[in-house]
């Protein structure tokens, strides 16, 4: 959507306004910008942690499948069941600015199966799904993260080209504007006076004129 043009005023009054609201853009635009740069090594901070734990949920997830065959075997314990988190703790962090949940760890369900009457592999399988669902939810979490910072950074990045392109370039405009509009005036006020002065000069010479033929 295009940016409404507010009609200015050619005056000292409005001179003066535009001079002020300039200096605010130009305080506030460094503030924006820094923002920016925060908001973007937050964001590579956050892809180089998704980068981690990817590849060592694939890690995990290649050494489950060489014997995910074994699986077929269910050995008395529903293993997906027993391996899903029954809760994901997290914490709230501040990154480039933006609250965002953490991940801090991962509960689950105690499984009670007996060590003699199921596979030697059970073991492994349960310590290493659960490695696996955890790195899934901590995985989801850096994903959400990754969501609200790149969201964050395009309002941002809109309001710094908005400021550099378009608010203060137009307010500098309008400081350029009143300032020619005044001089115009200004030089047409000496005009006045001056014409206005020798027309009583002259007005003055017929009367001392007409004053000296008497």
């Amino acid at each position: 959507m295009a940016r409404a043009k507010k009609k200015i005023k050619l005056t000292w009054a409005e001179l003066k306004h535009q001079r002020n609201a300039l200096e605010r853009f130009e305080l506030y635009l460094p503030t924006l910008r820094l923002k920016q740069q925060q908001l973007q090594m937050a964001i590579g901070k956050v892809q180089r942690e998704y980068e981690e734990v990817l590849t060592e949920l694939r890690n995990s997830e290649a050494s489950i499948s060489a014997y995910e065959p074994l699986f077929r075997d269910r050995a008395g314990i529903h293993l997906e069941e027993a391996t899903e988190p029954e809760e994901v703790r997290t914490r709230t962090k501040n990154l480039g600015g933006v609250r965002v949940n953490t991940f801090e760890s991962a509960s689950f369900s105690d499984s009670s199966y007996s060590l003699f009457g199921t596979p030697p592999w059970v073991d492994r399988a349960l310590a290493d799904l659960k490695r696996r669902n955890q790195l899934i939810a901590r995985l989801e979490l850096v994903e959400q993260q990754m969501t609200l910072l790149q969201a964050e950074l395009k309002k941002v990045s809109q309001r710094v080209n908005l400021f550099e392109k378009i608010i203060i370039p137009e307010t500098r405009g309008n400081i350029r504007r009143i300032r020619i509009a005044l001089g115009d005036a200004m030089t047409a006020a000496v005009a006045r006076a001056k014409i206005a002065k020798a027309k009583l000069e002259d007005r003055e010479r017929k009367r001392m004129s007409e004053a000296d033929a008497v």
